[in-house]
Protein backbone atom coordinates (compact mmCIF):
# COMPACT_ATOMS: atom_id res chain seq x y z
CA UNK A 1 0.00 0.00 0.00
CA UNK A 2 1.22 3.47 -0.86
CA UNK A 3 1.30 6.15 1.80
CA UNK A 4 0.76 9.82 1.04
CA UNK A 5 3.83 11.96 1.52
CA UNK A 6 1.84 14.70 3.28
CA UNK A 7 0.81 12.46 6.17
CA UNK A 8 -2.81 12.19 5.00
CA UNK A 9 -4.16 8.78 4.00
CA UNK A 10 -6.55 9.13 1.07
CA UNK A 11 -9.34 6.56 1.24
CA UNK A 12 -11.60 6.09 -1.77
CA UNK A 13 -15.01 4.46 -1.40
CA UNK A 14 -15.67 3.03 -4.85
CA UNK A 15 -19.37 2.20 -4.88
CA UNK A 16 -21.78 0.65 -7.32
CA UNK A 17 -24.67 2.99 -8.23
CA UNK A 18 -27.92 3.06 -6.23
CA UNK A 19 -27.86 1.59 -2.71
CA UNK A 20 -24.05 1.12 -2.36
CA UNK A 21 -23.49 4.75 -3.33
CA UNK A 22 -26.09 5.94 -0.84
CA UNK A 23 -24.44 3.92 1.93
CA UNK A 24 -20.98 5.18 0.97
CA UNK A 25 -22.13 8.81 0.97
CA UNK A 26 -23.77 8.48 4.38
CA UNK A 27 -20.74 6.67 5.72
CA UNK A 28 -18.30 9.26 4.40
CA UNK A 29 -19.81 12.05 6.50
CA UNK A 30 -18.17 10.78 9.67
CA UNK A 31 -15.67 8.20 8.42
CA UNK A 32 -12.63 10.51 8.40
CA UNK A 33 -13.10 11.51 12.02
CA UNK A 34 -13.85 7.96 13.14
CA UNK A 35 -10.76 6.59 11.40
CA UNK A 36 -8.53 9.29 12.88
CA UNK A 37 -9.95 8.64 16.34
CA UNK A 38 -9.52 4.86 16.12
CA UNK A 39 -6.07 4.87 14.53
CA UNK A 40 -4.51 6.23 17.72
CA UNK A 41 -1.47 7.45 15.78
CA UNK A 42 -2.52 11.07 15.15
CA UNK A 43 -3.09 10.17 11.53
CA UNK A 44 -5.40 12.05 9.21
CA UNK A 45 -7.72 10.49 6.65
CA UNK A 46 -9.33 12.02 3.62
CA UNK A 47 -12.37 10.08 2.35
CA UNK A 48 -13.65 10.34 -1.23
CA UNK A 49 -16.78 8.72 -2.66
CA UNK A 50 -16.75 7.59 -6.28
CA UNK A 51 -19.92 6.14 -7.79
CA UNK A 52 -19.46 3.96 -10.85
CA UNK A 53 -20.60 0.48 -11.98
CA UNK A 54 -17.29 -1.28 -11.47
CA UNK A 55 -19.04 -4.69 -11.33
CA UNK A 56 -20.71 -4.30 -14.75
CA UNK A 57 -20.54 -7.56 -16.69
CA UNK A 58 -18.53 -9.47 -14.07
CA UNK A 59 -19.30 -11.46 -10.94
CA UNK A 60 -16.01 -13.19 -10.15
CA UNK A 61 -13.91 -11.59 -7.38
CA UNK A 62 -10.51 -11.80 -9.20
CA UNK A 63 -11.85 -9.77 -12.14
CA UNK A 64 -13.41 -7.21 -9.81
CA UNK A 65 -10.22 -6.89 -7.76
CA UNK A 66 -8.20 -6.28 -10.93
CA UNK A 67 -10.66 -3.57 -11.96
CA UNK A 68 -10.35 -1.95 -8.55
CA UNK A 69 -6.56 -2.18 -8.78
CA UNK A 70 -6.54 -0.54 -12.22
CA UNK A 71 -8.93 2.17 -11.07
CA UNK A 72 -6.88 2.90 -7.97
CA UNK A 73 -3.59 3.05 -9.86
CA UNK A 74 -5.01 5.82 -12.06
CA UNK A 75 -5.78 8.03 -9.05
CA UNK A 76 -3.89 9.42 -6.09
CA UNK A 77 -5.54 7.04 -3.62
CA UNK A 78 -3.78 5.20 -0.81
CA UNK A 79 -6.61 2.78 0.00
CA UNK A 80 -9.59 1.75 -2.11
CA UNK A 81 -12.62 0.10 -0.53
CA UNK A 82 -15.16 -1.07 -3.11
CA UNK A 83 -18.80 -1.56 -2.14
CA UNK A 84 -21.22 -3.63 -4.17
CA UNK A 85 -24.70 -5.06 -3.62
CA UNK A 86 -23.71 -8.05 -5.74
CA UNK A 87 -23.50 -11.37 -3.84
CA UNK A 88 -20.04 -12.75 -4.50
CA UNK A 89 -18.95 -16.40 -4.52
CA UNK A 90 -15.52 -17.96 -4.51
CA UNK A 91 -14.71 -21.67 -4.51
CA UNK A 92 -18.31 -22.48 -3.64
CA UNK A 93 -18.41 -20.18 -0.62
CA UNK A 94 -20.20 -16.88 -0.11
CA UNK A 95 -17.66 -14.08 0.00
CA UNK A 96 -17.94 -11.18 2.44
CA UNK A 97 -14.64 -9.29 2.15
CA UNK A 98 -11.64 -9.52 -0.16
CA UNK A 99 -8.39 -7.88 1.02
CA UNK A 100 -5.20 -7.04 -0.82
CA UNK A 101 -2.75 -5.50 1.65
CA UNK A 102 0.06 -4.83 -0.84
CA UNK A 103 -2.06 -2.53 -2.99
CA UNK A 104 -4.43 -1.35 -0.25
CA UNK A 105 -7.58 -2.81 -1.79
CA UNK A 106 -10.75 -4.16 -0.21
CA UNK A 107 -13.90 -5.50 -1.84
CA UNK A 108 -17.01 -5.63 0.37
CA UNK A 109 -20.16 -7.51 -0.63
CA UNK A 110 -23.00 -5.71 1.17
CA UNK A 111 -25.51 -8.63 1.05
CA UNK A 112 -23.13 -10.66 3.23
CA UNK A 113 -23.80 -8.17 6.05
CA UNK A 114 -27.49 -9.08 6.20
CA UNK A 115 -30.65 -7.00 5.94
CA UNK A 116 -30.64 -5.22 9.31
CA UNK A 117 -28.43 -2.38 10.55
CA UNK A 118 -26.68 -2.40 7.19
CA UNK A 119 -25.12 1.05 7.50
CA UNK A 120 -23.68 0.27 10.94
CA UNK A 121 -22.27 -3.08 9.85
CA UNK A 122 -20.87 -1.69 6.61
CA UNK A 123 -19.21 1.22 8.40
CA UNK A 124 -17.64 -1.13 10.94
CA UNK A 125 -16.34 -3.46 8.24
CA UNK A 126 -14.91 -0.55 6.22
CA UNK A 127 -13.24 0.95 9.30
CA UNK A 128 -11.58 -2.35 10.20
CA UNK A 129 -10.39 -2.94 6.64
CA UNK A 130 -8.95 0.58 6.31
CA UNK A 131 -7.25 0.58 9.70
CA UNK A 132 -5.73 -2.82 9.03
CA UNK A 133 -4.35 -1.82 5.63
CA UNK A 134 -3.20 1.57 6.92
CA UNK A 135 -1.33 -0.02 9.83
CA UNK A 136 2.47 -0.20 9.86
CA UNK A 137 4.26 -3.13 8.31
CA UNK A 138 5.60 -5.61 10.82
CA UNK A 139 8.18 -8.34 10.77
CA UNK A 140 7.89 -11.83 12.23
CA UNK A 141 9.71 -10.66 15.39
CA UNK A 142 7.52 -7.62 15.82
CA UNK A 143 4.12 -9.22 15.57
CA UNK A 144 1.67 -10.79 13.17
CA UNK A 145 2.59 -10.79 9.49
CA UNK A 146 1.20 -8.07 7.26
CA UNK A 147 -1.21 -10.48 5.59
CA UNK A 148 -2.97 -11.27 8.85
CA UNK A 149 -5.57 -8.59 9.70
CA UNK A 150 -6.57 -7.83 13.21
CA UNK A 151 -10.05 -9.34 13.53
CA UNK A 152 -12.60 -6.90 14.88
CA UNK A 153 -16.22 -7.21 16.00
CA UNK A 154 -17.57 -7.52 12.46
CA UNK A 155 -15.25 -10.21 11.19
CA UNK A 156 -15.40 -12.43 14.25
CA UNK A 157 -18.54 -13.98 12.79
CA UNK A 158 -16.87 -14.62 9.41
CA UNK A 159 -14.69 -17.61 8.63
CA UNK A 160 -11.30 -16.58 7.07
CA UNK A 161 -10.23 -18.26 3.87
CA UNK A 162 -6.71 -18.07 2.31
CA UNK A 163 -4.99 -16.59 5.41
CA UNK A 164 -1.83 -16.03 3.37
CA UNK A 165 -1.05 -14.98 -0.18
CA UNK A 166 -2.16 -17.62 -2.67
CA UNK A 167 -0.05 -19.12 -5.44
CA UNK A 168 -2.89 -18.98 -7.96
CA UNK A 169 -2.11 -16.34 -10.60
CA UNK A 170 -5.81 -15.52 -10.90
CA UNK A 171 -6.08 -14.53 -7.27
CA UNK A 172 -5.61 -10.85 -6.49
CA UNK A 173 -6.16 -10.98 -2.73
CA UNK A 174 -4.19 -12.21 0.26
CA UNK A 175 -7.06 -12.76 2.67
CA UNK A 176 -10.76 -13.46 2.44
CA UNK A 177 -13.66 -13.58 4.82
CA UNK A 178 -16.73 -15.62 3.98
CA UNK A 179 -20.09 -16.33 5.57
CA UNK A 180 -20.82 -20.02 5.84
CA UNK A 181 -23.49 -22.41 7.04
CA UNK A 182 -27.27 -21.93 7.21
CA UNK A 183 -26.91 -18.71 9.18
CA UNK A 184 -24.59 -17.29 6.55
CA UNK A 185 -26.98 -18.31 3.77
CA UNK A 186 -29.88 -16.57 5.47
CA UNK A 187 -27.76 -13.48 6.09
CA UNK A 188 -26.79 -13.18 2.42
CA UNK A 189 -30.38 -13.85 1.36
CA UNK A 190 -31.67 -11.13 3.69
CA UNK A 191 -29.07 -8.74 2.30
CA UNK A 192 -30.10 -9.48 -1.28
CA UNK A 193 -33.78 -8.97 -0.47
CA UNK A 194 -33.00 -5.67 1.23
CA UNK A 195 -31.00 -4.54 -1.80
CA UNK A 196 -34.06 -5.24 -3.98
CA UNK A 197 -36.21 -3.04 -1.70
CA UNK A 198 -39.39 -5.15 -1.87
CA UNK A 199 -41.57 -2.29 -0.63
CA UNK A 200 -41.12 -0.65 -4.05
CA UNK A 201 -43.21 -3.45 -5.56
CA UNK A 202 -46.41 -1.84 -4.21
CA UNK A 203 -46.31 1.46 -6.17
CA UNK A 204 -44.60 -0.27 -9.09
CA UNK A 205 -47.63 -2.44 -9.89
CA UNK A 206 -50.18 0.30 -10.52
CA UNK A 207 -52.37 -1.67 -12.96
CA UNK A 208 -52.43 -4.74 -10.72
CA UNK A 209 -53.36 -2.61 -7.71
CA UNK A 210 -56.10 -0.87 -9.70
CA UNK A 211 -57.56 -4.26 -10.66
CA UNK A 212 -57.33 -5.49 -7.06
CA UNK A 213 -59.01 -2.38 -5.64
CA UNK A 214 -61.80 -2.57 -8.22
CA UNK A 215 -62.35 -6.27 -7.46
CA UNK A 216 -62.42 -5.56 -3.73
CA UNK A 217 -64.86 -2.67 -4.06
CA UNK A 218 -67.32 -4.78 -6.07
CA UNK A 219 -66.93 -7.87 -3.88
CA UNK A 220 -67.59 -5.89 -0.69
CA UNK A 221 -71.13 -5.00 -1.79
CA UNK A 222 -71.94 -8.45 -3.20
CA UNK A 223 -74.40 -10.45 -1.08
CA UNK A 224 -72.97 -13.77 -2.31
CA UNK A 225 -69.58 -12.75 -0.98
CA UNK A 226 -71.25 -11.83 2.35
CA UNK A 227 -72.71 -15.29 2.67
CA UNK A 228 -69.44 -16.98 1.70
CA UNK A 229 -67.44 -14.93 4.20
CA UNK A 230 -69.94 -15.59 6.98
CA UNK A 231 -69.87 -19.34 6.34
CA UNK A 232 -66.10 -19.79 6.12
CA UNK A 233 -64.13 -21.02 9.11
CA UNK A 234 -60.85 -19.44 10.18
CA UNK A 235 -58.92 -22.34 8.69
CA UNK A 236 -60.53 -21.83 5.28
CA UNK A 237 -59.90 -18.10 5.43
CA UNK A 238 -56.23 -18.83 6.08
CA UNK A 239 -56.13 -21.27 3.16
CA UNK A 240 -57.79 -18.70 0.90
CA UNK A 241 -55.28 -16.04 1.97
CA UNK A 242 -52.24 -18.27 1.47
CA UNK A 243 -53.56 -19.53 -1.86
CA UNK A 244 -54.27 -16.05 -3.24
CA UNK A 245 -50.85 -14.76 -2.18
CA UNK A 246 -49.15 -17.82 -3.71
CA UNK A 247 -51.07 -17.32 -6.97
CA UNK A 248 -50.00 -13.68 -7.11
CA UNK A 249 -46.35 -14.52 -6.42
CA UNK A 250 -46.28 -17.33 -8.98
CA UNK A 251 -48.04 -15.27 -11.61
CA UNK A 252 -45.66 -12.33 -11.26
CA UNK A 253 -42.56 -14.53 -11.41
CA UNK A 254 -43.78 -16.54 -14.41
CA UNK A 255 -45.38 -13.71 -16.36
CA UNK A 256 -42.41 -11.36 -16.01
CA UNK A 257 -39.85 -14.17 -16.41
CA UNK A 258 -38.17 -13.41 -13.09
CA UNK A 259 -36.87 -16.96 -12.58
CA UNK A 260 -33.11 -17.13 -12.97
CA UNK A 261 -31.76 -19.86 -15.26
CA UNK A 262 -28.01 -20.25 -15.27
CA UNK A 263 -26.33 -20.89 -18.60
CA UNK A 264 -23.48 -22.64 -16.77
CA UNK A 265 -23.65 -26.15 -15.32
CA UNK A 266 -21.00 -25.81 -12.61
CA UNK A 267 -22.00 -26.41 -8.96
CA UNK A 268 -21.10 -22.82 -8.12
CA UNK A 269 -23.36 -21.49 -10.90
CA UNK A 270 -26.24 -23.67 -9.71
CA UNK A 271 -25.70 -22.50 -6.14
CA UNK A 272 -25.72 -18.89 -7.30
CA UNK A 273 -28.91 -19.49 -9.31
CA UNK A 274 -30.67 -20.99 -6.27
CA UNK A 275 -29.68 -17.96 -4.20
CA UNK A 276 -30.94 -15.53 -6.84
CA UNK A 277 -34.25 -17.38 -7.16
CA UNK A 278 -34.71 -17.53 -3.39
CA UNK A 279 -34.17 -13.77 -3.19
CA UNK A 280 -36.68 -13.27 -6.02
CA UNK A 281 -39.37 -15.32 -4.25
CA UNK A 282 -38.70 -13.53 -0.95
CA UNK A 283 -38.71 -10.08 -2.58
CA UNK A 284 -41.92 -10.65 -4.51
CA UNK A 285 -43.48 -12.42 -1.51
CA UNK A 286 -42.84 -9.49 0.84
CA UNK A 287 -44.20 -7.05 -1.73
CA UNK A 288 -47.35 -9.12 -2.28
CA UNK A 289 -47.89 -9.49 1.48
CA UNK A 290 -47.67 -5.72 1.88
CA UNK A 291 -50.25 -5.35 -0.90
CA UNK A 292 -52.47 -7.95 0.76
CA UNK A 293 -52.44 -6.21 4.13
CA UNK A 294 -53.10 -2.88 2.43
CA UNK A 295 -56.05 -4.33 0.52
CA UNK A 296 -57.46 -5.80 3.71
CA UNK A 297 -57.31 -2.44 5.50
CA UNK A 298 -58.85 -0.58 2.54
CA UNK A 299 -61.64 -3.14 2.22
CA UNK A 300 -62.32 -2.94 5.96
CA UNK A 301 -62.65 0.86 5.79
CA UNK A 302 -64.83 0.56 2.68
CA UNK A 303 -67.07 -1.97 4.42
CA UNK A 304 -67.44 0.31 7.46
CA UNK A 305 -68.56 3.09 5.18
CA UNK A 306 -70.86 1.23 2.77
CA UNK A 307 -72.48 -1.70 4.58
CA UNK A 308 -75.87 -1.52 6.27
CA UNK A 309 -76.29 -3.80 9.27
CA UNK A 310 -79.99 -4.47 8.59
CA UNK A 311 -79.40 -5.42 4.95
CA UNK A 312 -76.41 -7.58 5.88
CA UNK A 313 -78.35 -9.38 8.62
CA UNK A 314 -81.31 -10.01 6.33
CA UNK A 315 -79.07 -11.56 3.67
CA UNK A 316 -76.76 -13.62 5.89
CA UNK A 317 -78.91 -14.10 9.01
CA UNK A 318 -75.86 -12.95 10.97
CA UNK A 319 -75.65 -9.65 12.86
CA UNK A 320 -73.04 -7.23 11.52
CA UNK A 321 -70.51 -6.89 14.32
CA UNK A 322 -66.78 -6.12 14.37
CA UNK A 323 -65.92 -9.76 13.74
CA UNK A 324 -68.03 -9.82 10.57
CA UNK A 325 -66.31 -6.68 9.27
CA UNK A 326 -62.89 -8.26 9.76
CA UNK A 327 -63.95 -11.59 8.25
CA UNK A 328 -65.45 -9.92 5.20
CA UNK A 329 -62.41 -7.66 4.68
CA UNK A 330 -60.12 -10.68 5.04
CA UNK A 331 -61.99 -12.78 2.48
CA UNK A 332 -62.41 -9.89 0.05
CA UNK A 333 -58.65 -9.21 0.25
CA UNK A 334 -58.04 -12.78 -0.92
CA UNK A 335 -60.49 -12.38 -3.81
CA UNK A 336 -59.02 -8.99 -4.73
CA UNK A 337 -55.47 -10.38 -4.70
CA UNK A 338 -56.44 -12.94 -7.34
CA UNK A 339 -57.99 -10.10 -9.34
CA UNK A 340 -54.73 -8.19 -8.96
CA UNK A 341 -52.80 -11.17 -10.31
CA UNK A 342 -54.91 -11.03 -13.47
CA UNK A 343 -54.45 -7.27 -13.65
CA UNK A 344 -50.67 -7.63 -13.41
CA UNK A 345 -50.78 -9.14 -16.90
CA UNK A 346 -51.36 -5.58 -18.13
CA UNK A 347 -48.00 -4.51 -16.70
CA UNK A 348 -44.93 -4.69 -18.92
CA UNK A 349 -42.19 -7.12 -17.95
CA UNK A 350 -39.79 -4.19 -17.59
CA UNK A 351 -42.13 -2.43 -15.17
CA UNK A 352 -42.36 -5.53 -12.97
CA UNK A 353 -38.58 -6.04 -13.01
CA UNK A 354 -38.05 -2.38 -12.14
CA UNK A 355 -40.39 -2.77 -9.19
CA UNK A 356 -38.92 -6.07 -8.00
CA UNK A 357 -35.18 -5.54 -8.43
CA UNK A 358 -32.48 -3.03 -7.65
CA UNK A 359 -30.89 -1.19 -10.57
CA UNK A 360 -27.78 -3.34 -10.25
CA UNK A 361 -29.80 -6.56 -10.43
CA UNK A 362 -31.78 -5.26 -13.39
CA UNK A 363 -28.55 -4.56 -15.27
CA UNK A 364 -27.16 -7.98 -14.39
CA UNK A 365 -30.25 -9.80 -15.64
CA UNK A 366 -30.46 -7.67 -18.78
CA UNK A 367 -26.87 -8.50 -19.73
CA UNK A 368 -27.47 -12.15 -18.93
CA UNK A 369 -30.52 -12.18 -21.19
CA UNK A 370 -28.61 -10.43 -23.98
CA UNK A 371 -25.81 -12.97 -23.67
CA UNK A 372 -28.26 -15.86 -23.96
CA UNK A 373 -29.94 -14.27 -26.99
CA UNK A 374 -26.59 -13.98 -28.74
Amino acid sequence: MQVSSQGVTVVALLADPDAPTEIAQRMARTLSARLADKSGQERQFDVEVVSEPFTAGAEDPPTLMRRIMDRGSAENWDIVVALTDLPLHSHGRRLAVNLNHEHGLALLSLPSLGGLRLLTRARRAVEEAVLDMAGPHTTDTEGPPRGQPRPGPSVKRLAPVHPGRTDDEKETDDLRYVVSGPRGYLRVLAGMVRANRPWRLVPGLSKALAAALATGAVATVNSTVWNLAASLSTQRLVIAAVGSVAIMIGWLIIDADLWHRSAESSPEARQRARLYNASTVATVGIGVLVCYVGLMLINWVWALFILNDHVFASMTRTPLHAEEYVTLAWFVASVATVGGALGSGLESDEAIRAAAYSKREQERRRKLQNGQDE
